[in-house]
Formats: structure tokens, C-alpha cells, sequence
């Protein structure tokens, strides 16, 4: 089963590759790398410049690219971008950044559009997303493409990775025992690891008390814990490249040389020869990691309180950046120049682990756990949010209630799974997530760039560029 599971995933990611990579590089050519000129402004309105609580929608700004980055800088980060060195070597990182840079360019597009097109939901209240740019733009014809996008969203955003990666962690380095890591209890025919279905009942409970206060409840916690998070992950990578500080230049070099030789790939070869399987490798851990064109950013943005879709289409820009170029690559150099990713047999956040032991002693443990809490425990909440607007777009706003109650329980399951298939899982959703998104955005691409030349033109004319 395991083994069916990872063919379709892979046969699945190949056109999604395509996809995300042209299409990017369509959206930053077809820009004319517009959002790239305004970056400076971006951060103003995300520092709340512009803000008017008046203005339609339910959290601003900040909360909204908060809530975004909750779900990106996650788990991904940490266990994913291991899983990615561990198979494709330091050429994978480079395929990542290539994913990160153009999907700059296709959130600053499909984030625009989700402001530009929202809708209301069953109770009235105002949404956006790319099912409801598809309802609210496409029409009819297109409508199957919104079901489709639900649909996979329901399955993709499930917290099972995360929830399977933070328990790991927390087993790895909270619980020295062997006995009670090796405790297990029988439910029926199936043996259940004891520590892990109690890691995930505390994780089901956390996550219960924010999520099922909503929108509103998840952007502020994440708008408190996201910063927090980044400032002790980026100053705890820096210490290890530091201390490793001879190591860094000859890796960064081997991460462009071996992005085309992938002498360090492990997998089975794709596109034609092993430089394919990589590319793949490094777009579909990217991918997951910062969801560039697959549509939960301009889900989280569609609920800015804004007026101006070119704004939060800018904000959204800066979410690929901030995970990949920076968060995934500070991940990636931990573990390349501590020499893990060649010593180690360790997978996923194991891995990870590993290098911070590796130069920080049992103190990089420590900080790794923290990070990872935090982590993992953001994108739980940020990640209940999507699915429960797909199930409340196809079905009301009630039964987004129930997808509630199915998502929290799904941690706990999530915590007891492999790894290996539920990252297969969440990729097979993730990529099929891709195609409504990103071909709405193409048909609608006209429409972003009519929008951007009048809202740059009129803050020039304003003054406030």
C-alpha cells in the first residue's frame, strides 16, 4: 500500500512541477517584476500603515500573513527540508529556492485575486479564497474546479504531518526511557505506540482551545507566537553556522554545482535521469513548505480587512521568502555543514535533530524542541482554518463545524502514523490543490495587472510610495 501511495504521488507531482515552475516564472515575467520594485511598501502595509478597521473583512494585515506563515513555517521547515537532503543531497536546496522565487510572483497573483473576488459564505460573511474566485469570477463552467479544490483541501490540510513530526521530536529528545518510548497498547488488531497517542491527545486539547474560536482567535495567537518562533530558530541556526563558519561556503557552492550533477540523489530517477528526480524532489518539499500556488495563502489573505487586493497580494508575496529563502535555508545549512546529512542514518526531523546535537550539545536539543513546538503547534491551528472554509464553501458554515471536531481528531492519528505515507498523502492533495489555483490565475492574470497599474498609480499620485 505504502509503496502504491508513493507512485501516485510522484506520478502526480510531475505535471504539478510544470505547473508551479512555469507558471511562476509566467506570473514574474508577465509582471514585469512589479511586486519586486514595491517590496519597501509591502512591508508597510504589513507594519499596519494602511490599516482601517472599517474596512470588509475579519483580521488585518499582519494576522492574515501571520496566519499564512503559521502553516508554512512549520514542520516543513524542520523535518521536511531534512527529508529533501537525506534524498536529493545540497542540490535539493537549490530547487527550492528556484520554487520559492517564482512563487513570489504567483502569491502576489492569486492572493490579489482573492480579495478582488470574494464572496460570502452561508452566513453572509465575506470570504476569499480560489473557490470563490473560481464562483465569483469563472462562473458556472469553471465551478467543478472549486469543488476540486475543497475537496483536496480537506485531505491536504489535515494536521497529520505535523502532528506526526512534533510527537517524533518530542519522543526523541523529551523521553530518554527506552521502555516507556517502546510502550504500546493494542485497539483491536492494531498495536498503538502509548506515548504517541498520548503526545497526540495533549496536541488534539492545545489545538481545540484556539481553533474552535475561530478566525479571529487563530490570527492573534499567530500574530503572538509566529515572530517569537522565527527570532529563536533563526538565532539558533546562526550559532551552528557560526561555529561551523568554515564549512559554509563550500557547501553553499555545492548546492549550485550539485543542483544539475545530483550526485548525492537517492531516489528513483523522474523527467528523464536523476537531475529530474531532484528537481522534483526539491519543488514537491518546497511546495509543502511554502504552498505557492497552491492556494492556502490567498485563503488566509482573502480574510484581510482590506479594500485594495493589490496590498495584501504583496503581503502574500513575502510569505515563499521569509519560509523558504530564509526559514528552509537556514534548516538546510545546519544540517549540511555539521557533515549529518553523509554521517547520519536519520530521516525527517530525526535529522534535524541531529545537527543541532551535533554542534549545540544537549542545549541544541533543548531549542530544537521549543522550535518545533512552536512550529508544528501554529500550523495546527492555521491549517483548520483552510480545510474548515473548503467544508463550509461546499456545504455551510455548520458543517465547517464538524470538520472541526474530524481535524482535531486526526492529530491524534496523525501522531501514530508513518511518516512516509502521510507525507505521501498530504502531496497527492497539495498537488491536486494546484491546478484550480493556478488556472484561475492565469485567466485572471489581466485583471491583477489592470489592478496593480491603477493602485500604483494612485499612490504615487497620493504620495504614499
Amino acid at each position: 500500500m505504502s509503496e502504491l501511495i508513493s507512485t501516485i504521488a510522484t506520478g502526480v507531482w510531475t505535471p504539478v512541477l510544470f505547473l508551479l515552475i512555469l507558471g511562476g516564472l509566467f506570473f514574474f515575467i508577465y509582471s514585469r517584476f512589479i511586486q519586486y520594485k514595491y517590496f519597501t511598501h509591502a512591508i508597510s502595509i504589513l507594519r499596519g500603515k494602511f490599516n482601517n478597521p472599517n474596512d470588509p473583512g475579519q483580521i488585518n494585515a499582519y494576522e492574515a500573513l501571520s496566519t499564512a506563515l503559521a502553516s508554512t513555517v512549520g514542520m516543513g521547515n524542520i523535518a521536511g527540508v531534512a527529508a529533501a537532503i537525506s534524498l536529493g543531497g545540497p542540490g535539493a536546496l537549490f530547487w527550492m529556492w528556484v520554487t520559492a522565487f517564482v512563487g513570489m510572483s504567483t502569491n502576489f497573483f492569486t492572493s490579489t485575486l482573492s480579495v478582488m473576488y470574494r464572496g460570502k459564505d452561508s452566513a453572509g460573511v465575506i470570504q476569499g479564497g480560489p473557490m470563490y474566485v473560481i464562483r465569483e469570477a469563472l462562473g458556472k463552467r469553471y465551478y467543478p474546479l472549486a469543488v476540486l479544490f475543497c475537496l483536496c483541501a480537506m485531505i491536504g490540510c489535515l494536521p497529520i504531518f505535523q502532528a506526526n513530526q512534533l510527537t517524533q521530536v518530542i519522543i526523541d529528545i523529551g523521553i530518554s526511557s527506552e521502555q516507556v518510548r517502546n510502550a504500546t497498547f493494542t485497539i483491536g488488531n492494531f498495536e498503538v505506540s502509548t506515548p504517541k497517542f498520548i503526545i497526540g491527545t495533549v496536541l488534539m486539547i492545545i489545538s481545540a482551545i484556539v481553533i474552535l474560536g475561530g478566525i479571529q482567535r487563530i490570527g492573534k495567537w499567530a500574530g503572538k507566537m509566529v515572530p517569537l518562533m522565527i527570532v529563536i530558530y533563526f538565532g539558533s541556526v546562526m550559532t551552528i553556522l557560526l561555529i561551523n563558519m568554515g564549512q559554509v561556503p563550500h557547501y553553499l557552492w555545492m548546492v549550485i554545482t550539485d543542483a544539475f550533477a545530483a550526485n548525492h540523489y537517492h531516489g528513483s530517477p523522474a523527467l528523464g535521469g536523476v537531475v529530474g528526480g531532484l528537481i522534483v524532489a526539491g519543488v514537491r518539499r518546497a511546495s509543502f513548505s511554502n504552498e505557492a500556488g497552491i492556494g492556502t495563502a490567498p485563503m488566509a489573505l482573502g480574510a484581510s480587512k482590506s479594500t485594495e487586493p493589490i496590498r495584501e497580494g504583496l503581503v502574500s508575496m513575502m510569505s515563499p521568502a521569509i519560509d523558504t529563502l530564509v526559514v528552509c535555508t537556514l534548516t538546510a545549512l545546519a544540517i549540511l555543514v555539521t557533515g549529518v546529512w553523509q554521517t547520519s542514518g536519520a530521516n525527517g526531523v530525526t535529522l534535524t535533530a541531529t545537527a543541532f546535537e551535533n554542534s549545540l550539545g544537549s542545549t541544541g536539543h533543548f531549542l530544537l524542541l521549543i522550535c518545533a513546538f512552536f512550529f508544528a503547534i501554529t500550523s495546527l491551528f492555521s491549517y483548520s482554518y483552510y480545510g474548515n472554509k473548503a467544508m463550509s464553501f461546499l456545504a455551510g458554515v455548520k458543517a465547517g463545524k464538524y470538520y472541526d471536531y474530524f481535524y482535531l481528531i486526526t492529530i491524534v492519528l496523525g501522531a501514530i502514523l508513518s511518516m512516509t505515507d502521510v507525507m505521501n498523502i498530504i502531496d497527492v492533495a497539495y498537488a491536486l490543490m494546484a491546478f484550480p489555483t493556478m488556472i484561475s490565475g492565469f485567466i485572471l492574470a489581466p485583471k491583477v495587472l489592470a489592478e496593480s497599474r491603477s493602485y500604483f498609480s494612485r499612490m504615487k499620485a497620493e504620495g504614499k510610495l
